[in-house]
């Protein structure tokens, strides 16, 4: 079981770097972080794929989703000073507190 959260894990930061570099490849015009955008998505898709093998779709997505949005905000705000106020931060919180819910009280991650 540890093994494929560490996949899953593997497959947000692969997701992280790519939209990361996405947002920096100005619509494609540079080419270095485009590069980077496309193939980190090629991995975190790959990664995503081994998840959904063994746990629920639907679950799956949802922390893949709901830990990229919280990392991709921290990444932007730490690194590159993009603003968060009150109302985002909760809201993150919220998204991270739906993460933790279903991975520690849902019955469905055991399957």
């Amino acid at each position: 079981m540890t093994r494929h959260y560490a996949v899953l894990m593997l497959a947000i930061v692969a997701e992280v770097i790519a939209t990361t570099a996405l947002a920096r490849s100005a619509s494609f015009t540079k080419p270095v972080p485009g590069v980077i955008a496309v193939l980190g998505y090629v991995v975190a898709f790959w990664l995503l794929s081994f998840s959904m093998r063994v746990f629920p779709t639907g679950i799956v997505y949802a922390i893949w989703s709901g830990m990229g949005i919280v990392l991709i905000s921290a990444v932007a705000w730490i690194w590159y000073r993009e603003a968060l106020d009150g109302p985002a931060i909760l809201g993150l919180a919220l998204i991270l507190a739906g993460v933790v819910v279903i991975n520690v009280f849902s019955k469905t991650m055991t399957h």
